[in-house]
């Protein structure tokens, strides 16, 4: 089954690990197993991302994970922070996405590797030029790492076992999600065997968000509109409503699945802005295959739960025209 990413990983000695644009814990989770695996046979590897581990996610640093650190991509073109130094030759890992786009500035890095390959779990696009493995049966990337773990005969370390736990259990909802499968709970099991704590993952994930976030919930749900006969729910986050709570933008964690309570609510889209002018599109389902839509706009991801984002100036302009478009595509789907 992992033959195809054995035969990539004998064919190199170096490795440089990315996963996606605005990390979640399945892509950091992969990073840091699959870092781990390499580091077990000898083999040189840094993980290196367009942007830091969120706050709510920076607990999976801590401790003796083989001393891997995660790096935040640093062009040469930007001249307020050191530059990145990579130097020899080395290949790419792509974790947790298909697109060579959703890696953000880091994807700069790819134009000198010697051999790039993906591990992803989720439904690929026609447009997808990057190969490799590709299993959308699969319910998380760092599902694929732990399996991939096992058919080599290793086992992770606690803190490496933590960290692909809270990947497998933030891509499953906590096992509830369509995609969860014996083959989930199976590799789940694997990373208590090697030392997870699922107590403590649950309560870094879901108990321990800031006041500022909780604050922005109630800005979001300010916000809210129903469509549809309130099968749709829509809600936007505008940068003055982060300034009003006083909170990042990693704080929207969840806050999209909050309509999806209501039991008439069959999709659920957040659409917000990052201060970089960035608007992002959050898609939730019950059902309805929202990776679909997210791919019309050059997004992708599961099939109950997907976004993209896109360049813009943020107004109201923006946010209706955006909102509109969004809107046709889901209402054609129910």
């Amino acid at each position: 089954m992992f033959d195809s990413i054995l035969s990539f990983i004998n064919r190199h000695q170096s490795f440089i690990l990315i996963t996606h644009d605005a990390p979640d814990a399945d892509g950091i989770g992969a990073e840091l197993a699959l870092a781990e695996i390499l580091r077990k046979i000898q083999k040189k590897t840094r993980i290196i991302n367009s942007s830091h581990v969120p706050v709510n996610l920076q607990f999976l640093e801590t401790g003796d994970i083989n001393d891997i650190k995660i790096e935040k991509w640093v062009s040469a073109k930007q001249t307020s922070e050191k530059p990145t130094i990579i130097t020899g030759n080395f290949a790419v890992f792509v974790l947790d996405t298909s697109e060579e786009f959703h890696l953000g500035s880091a994807r700069e890095i790819l134009k000198n590797a010697d051999e790039v390959f993906i591990i992803d779990h989720h439904e690929p696009k026609p447009s997808s030029k990057l190969t490799g493995f590709v299993d959308s049966s699969a319910s998380s990337t760092t599902e694929l790492i732990v399996e991939l773990a096992c058919f080599m005969g290793m086992e992770l370390n606690r803190n490496s076992a933590m960290a692909a736990y809270c990947g497998i259990v933030y891509d499953t909802g906590f096992f509830s999600y369509a995609k969860t499968r014996i083959r989930t709970f199976s590799a789940a099991i694997k990373t208590l065997e090697w030392g997870a704590e699922p107590n403590h993952i649950y309560r870094q994930l879901m108990e321990n968000s800031s006041s500022a976030a909780i604050l922005l919930q109630r800005q979001a749900l300010a916000n809210l509109e129903f469509h549809a006969n309130r099968k749709i729910a829509l809600m936007f986050l505008r940068r003055e409503d982060f300034e009003k709570a006083g909170a990042e933008f990693e704080d929207v964690e969840n806050i999209v699945n909050i309509p999806l309570r209501a039991k008439e609510v069959d999709v659920s889209i957040l659409i917000r802005e990052k201060p970089t002018g960035e608007i992002f599109c959050s898609l939730r389902s019950k059902g309805i295959n929202v990776s679909k839509i997210a791919q019309v706009f050059s997004g992708g991801g599961h099939v109950t739960a997907a976004g993209f984002r896109t360049q813009g100036t943020w107004s109201t302009e923006s946010i209706e025209t955006l909102a509109k478009k969004v809107l046709t595509c889901v209402e054609s789907k129910l």
